[in-house]
């Protein structure tokens, strides 16, 4: 054991430090989702999300900046899967492009970031490392969200070209 073992950054200080941003987050989702209802909005590389109805979109955001701690400690790769799945076959039938899943995925992440960016909360070497840690889980969760709703698309496309093919035949 080091010298400074423990005491530069404790794990414990680290978590509580993650957490504390987590709850920030979530205590802001109501803004978050505004943000990002603008962003979609504007977005030219998500047009296609124009088509769904607002509260639709903004309810499903809402759901994930207000429990991102469930998502980030409670909820096991099946869950994300699961949830994932089903937004990307939803998008799927709604005929929504997939790069503009993948899009609104990563501008769910920016929106994010950029609040984060807002709030100047790193600004001690702990905390530095706590928010290293939750930019790392965070990281896994929005690419594991692209894989699920990426595979719940692909799963939903060969339904949807069937109805297709039955409405105009």
């Amino acid at each position: 054991m080091g010298y400074n073992a423990g005491l530069v950054n404790p794990p414990g200080v680290r978590m509580m430090f993650s957490y504390r941003l987590v709850r920030l987050i979530e205590s802001h989702a109501e803004a978050l989702a505004s943000g990002l209802e603008e962003r979609v909005h504007e977005n030219m590389q998500v047009s296609h999300f124009r088509d769904i109805p607002a509260c639709e979109l903004r309810e499903r955001v809402y759901e994930i900046y207000r429990h991102l701690g469930e998502w980030l400690l409670g909820k096991n790769e099946l869950d994300i899967e699961h949830r994932y799945r089903e937004i990307g076959a939803r998008r799927a039938a709604q005929e929504i492009p997939l790069s503009e899943v993948v899009q609104a995925i990563v501008l769910t992440k920016e929106n994010l970031w950029d609040f984060l960016k807002s709030e100047a909360v790193m600004d001690r070497a702990i905390e530095i490392m706590g928010e290293l840690e939750l930019l790392q889980m965070l990281e896994m969760f929005f690419d594991r969200a692209i894989y699920y709703a990426v595979a719940g698309y692909e799963e939903e496309i060969p339904r949807v070209l069937r109805a297709s093919e039955l409405r105009a035949g």
